[in-house]
């Protein structure tokens, strides 16, 4: 019993994936109803219009048309309601349910009163119909097609010949249960759809991930970086004065493989790799791992004396680390050498030229002792920062 229960109100999905894709058929159930009313408007005001002419002509009294007239205003004010809540971005199913509630009571009125003026059970093809138009919860429709169901069992008793009860109780029964199971069955594709394609997604998303994320470090890798840099070189904000471009290695690397293993020298890279990924969050640094111990960095600074900020928070963070290198000939724990170049943005310098540059910028960090970065740009006097300049 309650695998069917689960099995009919959508929990086979998931109950946090149901509920996730419901959340989503906001939009959509806000589109339908503003559609389903505009339907409605040209259906029920064709009848109005007939109804008008069959009066004057007839000499008849008015209170068909009004009926018609009263369920073309609300449903046409509903249409426009719709529309306007399309056009926000407060989103709330509960209150779309509301107006998918009036819009059921609106077509109960108008069918109700069209099958008690006329013996028409087009009343029958309007509620079925309705229920087909919206994503909703089974209980919803439950709800709704019994209240509708009973209403009119009611007023046919009521206010029509006993000869038609059994016809109109008869149809608006199976009415009621055609609504439902289409509802349900419409409801529930809808639903798969949806859930199949945030299943699609995530696995493109997975797989674009492992296409461009470096497995061990968890920076971005050499293809997006050279993507990346492109891109920074087109696209800047107004503010933005300096592109800068950094390459950093790990001092001695080789030597703490060879001393402490490759298994240690895979957990010194991800320490390091945590570090430089981190720069994002701290200072709009992109960070990515080009090479075996080598690392680019690219970040946009208003100020060109800015760059020496990052290097030595860089620098300074890696040394507090506390990495025990024994074999390293600049410190007793690991340590990086860091060249970074500045160029304006907007400079038509060909992103390879810049990466040199760079590297250039890199090799001399390396040849005046390691453990220290060096920044040097086409309108800046090259400079050194060595970690204890923030210290």
């Amino acid at each position: 019993m309650r695998k069917l229960l689960y099995s009919w109100r959508f929990y086979t999905y998931g109950r946090e994936q149901y509920q996730e894709c419901m959340s989503k058929a906001y939009s959509d159930n806000l589109l339908n109803l503003r559609r389903a009313s505009l339907i409605f408007v040209f259906f029920a005001g064709c009848f109005s219009l007939f109804s008008i002419t069959n009066a004057i002509l007839n000499d008849r009294n008015f209170i068909e048309a009004g009926v018609c007239l009263f369920s073309v205003l609300v449903a046409f004010l509903l249409s426009l309601f719709a529309n306007y809540k399309m056009q926000t971005s407060f989103e709330n199913n509960q209150f779309v349910y509301v107006l998918i509630g009036i819009f059921y009571a609106n077509v109960m009125l108008f069918g109700i009163f069209l099958n008690l003026w006329s013996n028409s059970n087009i009343y029958l093809c309007l509620i079925i119909c309705a229920l087909l138009m919206f994503v909703s919860p089974p209980f919803f429709n439950l709800f709704i097609t019994l209240i509708t169901t009973a209403i009119f069992i009611t007023s046919v008793i009521f206010f029509k010949d006993s000869v038609y009860w059994i016809y109109d109780i008869i149809n608006s029964v199976i009415a009621g249960l055609m609504g439902l199971y289409f509802n349900w069955h419409n409801t529930k594709l809808r639903l798969g759809l949806e859930i199949s394609a945030d299943m699609l997604e995530e696995e493109k998303n997975k797989y674009f991930d492992q296409s461009t994320i470096d497995e061990l470090t968890k920076c971005k890798n050499r293809r997006d970086f050279q993507a990346t840099f492109q891109r920074y070189q087109s696209n800047y904000r107004s503010f933005d004065e300096w592109l800068c471009i950094g390459i950093c290695d790990i001092d001695f690397f080789k030597f703490y493989n060879d001393h402490y293993g490759h298994p240690m020298g895979d957990e010194c890279l991800r320490s390091v790799g945590k570090v430089l990924n981190s720069l994002m969050e701290s200072h709009g640094v992109y960070a990515a791992r080009v090479g075996g111990e080598e690392f680019a960095l690219l970040w946009f600074e208003k100020e060109a004396s800015h760059a020496a900020d990052v290097v030595s928070y860089l620098s300074n963070s890696i040394n507090n680390l506390k990495i025990p290198h024994e074999k390293s000939k600049v410190a007793q724990h690991v340590t990086l050498s860091i060249g970074i170049y500045i160029e304006k943005c907007g400079a038509p310098t060909n992103t390879s030229i810049l990466y040199d540059l760079a590297d250039k910028a890199l090799y001399v960090a390396k040849t005046s002792g390691r453990n220290c970065g060096v920044i040097s740009g086409s309108e800046i006097k090259e400079y050194k920062i060595t970690p204890s300049a923030v210290e």
